[in-house]
Formats: structure tokens, C-alpha cells, sequence
């Protein structure tokens, strides 16, 4: 990862005047944001996985559907 800003303190300067202008210089370069928005990004799933999660979803539901109509199925309470 690159250095976002550098600031050297030039003399007879206060640190808040130091802290100033570097923040000032992280905001000018717009790294902070990008950085921040790369946080939570998750890479997108393939195709092949988008098809064989449906295909499992679908099996699921048929094997549900199926003990639902034999009567095998067990109830859950219903959640408030």
C-alpha cells in the first residue's frame, strides 16, 4: 500500500498546525475514502457457484415440500 501524505513540520510550527495540514493534504489526495470504501467489499460469486447454490436450493425445497405432505415435518415455534 502507497503512503498516503507525507508532512514534514517546518520550524516554529505548532502541532496543531502540523495535524492541520496533513489532514488537509489526506483529504486532498482522496485516499482515505477510497480506502473506505474498499472495506467491505466482497468479490462477486462466480456463475458456476450462483448455479449449483440454486440447484441445492431448489433440492432442499423439494425434500421439504415432499416431508411436508407425508406429515414428517417438524413444526417450529413461531418467532415473535
Amino acid at each position: 500500500m502507497s503512503m498516503i501524505a507525507e508532512v514534514k513540520r517546518q520550524s516554529n510550527e505548532s502541532a496543531s498546525n502540523l495535524l492541520r495540514r496533513f489532514t488537509k493534504r489526506t483529504q486532498q489526495t482522496n485516499a482515505l475514502s477510497t480506502v473506505r470504501g474498499k472495506r467491505y467489499h466482497e468479490r462477486e460469486l462466480s456463475v458456476l457457484k450462483k448455479k449449483r447454490g440454486a440447484l441445492v436450493r431448489l433440492e432442499k425445497r423439494g425434500l421439504y415440500e415432499r416431508l411436508k405432505k407425508l406429515g414428517k415435518t417438524i413444526e417450529s415455534k413461531k418467532r415473535r
